[in-house]
């Protein structure tokens, strides 16, 4: 083996440590929604250290960090992450959850997969753009929240309101969640349908079950609505992106079997595609009961806009994705907009690109929730690849 080989293996080496370290690392802050517990601070001496300006904030005890690196004109582009997990559930763990263990070949504990090994790949590839001596472009940033698990009211929206007043405009935003499904990178996001529940409450008239005459029975109503919002046909959908209503709940508060009720309660959801607003949701819907107007109140609670991103003819930021894990695997990954909603959701708009890429989503919020070391370095080599795509000057 020639010393060009042998050192290149060394580094290779130095590099997998590092991702894995990383990890480890972020795993031991037990940064449970909003809590940070650390995690930014150590995010925020790292970046500060590669030659990043860094500003941490806080709003309503949520810690948020906005870093940025400005190179050569170019495009502006972000990582956006989150550092806060989910409550550690008791029950079997194979090694305490914050531990940050290796156990048969992977890297065991709360976040590993959503999303700290994600963040820890993205470090350790910002690492190697930095520090490569070829001539950059571009403005990176680096977009880091400790509320995006819970209702995220004053984590990513904030990071993108303080953006806008400072006319920060991003050509690209890249979302380090877990999108992979069998195989890392085989399943990447281009969009998130959006998000809309409702509290329906039918009002009917009481009465004796033998004489239904003189009464208003709500279920029967309730069950004609429940009917109805269930074949709902939503013709602007596309083939990736399909919207689907569930009916989450049927209340009928009634302690007896002769009387007639006089109130039902539906509750359901709708996951929309981008073809549709909240709006035009919430139209859709009242339009689709306007016969039982009279019988019905509904409450529409917890709105989240989609967002979908295509190829772009200029600079596209899912084309750098896509180069990046055909390069480091020799195959594209299915475009999707599945799942529920994400961050991503703040910062997409008519310019700015938003794509979400990161390692496998099958034990996440689990017990025992892990990350293959194998599944971190490909998405690592893959981090890395996009960054180098983007920032460095291939034609010097």
């Amino acid at each position: 083996m020639s010393l060009a080989m042998i050192e290149k293996t060394n580094n290779s080496n130095v590099l997998h440590a590092q991702v894995v370290a990383y990890l480890q690392t972020l795993i031991q802050f037990e940064s449970v929604t909003p809590n940070q517990a650390g995690a930014i601070d150590w995010l925020n001496d790292h970046l500060t250290e590669l030659g990043f300006s860094c500003e941490q904030f806080k709003v309503k005890g949520v810690t948020n960090l906005i870093a940025h690196i400005d190179f050569a004109p170019g495009p502006c582009v972000a990582f956006s992450g989150h550092i806060d997990v989910v409550p550690a559930a008791t029950g079997n763990w194979l090694s305490p959850p914050f531990a940050g263990r290796i156990l048969n070949g992977a890297v065991y504990g709360r976040g590993a997969a959503d999303m700290k090994g994600g963040v820890a790949a993205m470090l350790s590839a910002t690492k190697s753009l930095i520090h490569s001596n070829k001539k950059k472009i571009g403005s990176l940033y680096w977009l880091v929240t400790s509320d995006e698990e819970g209702e995220a009211e004053f984590g990513s929206q904030e990071i993108a309101y303080r953006l806008a007043k400072r006319g920060v405009i991003l050509d690209g935003c890249i979302v380090g969640e877990p999108t992979s499904h069998l195989h890392v990178v085989d399943t990447i996001k281009n969009g998130r349908r959006g998000a809309l529940s409702a509290r329906i409450v039918v009002n009917g008239k009481a009465g004796h079950v033998a004489y239904p005459e003189h009464t208003v029975n709500a279920a029967h109503i309730g069950a004609k609505i429940v009917n109805l919002l269930s074949t709902q046909t939503w013709d602007l959908d596309e083939t990736s992106s399909k919207t689907t209503l569930q009916v989450t709940g049927i209340n009928i508060k009634n302690v007896v079997d002769n009387l007639v009720p006089s109130n039902c309660e539906i509750t359901f959801n709708v996951r929309y595609s981008h073809g549709y607003n909240s709006d035009a949701v919430k139209s859709r819907v009242t339009q689709a009961l306007n016969q039982f107007a009279a019988y019905y109140s509904i409450e529409w609670q917890r709105p989240c806009e989609p967002y979908y991103t295509s190829a772009a003819k200029d600079w596209s930021l899912l084309s750098h994705i896509e180069h990046a894990i055909y390069q480091e695997t020799g195959s594209y990954p299915l475009l999707s907009t599945s799942g529920g909603t994400s961050d991503g959701r703040f910062f997409a708009n008519n310019h700015t690109q938003v794509i979400e890429c990161g390692v496998r989503n099958h034990t996440i919020h689990q017990v025992n929730e892990n990350v293959p070391i194998e599944d971190l370095l490909k998405i690592n080599a893959i981090y890395t690849s996009l960054l180098k795509s983007m920032f460095i000057n291939l034609r010097d």
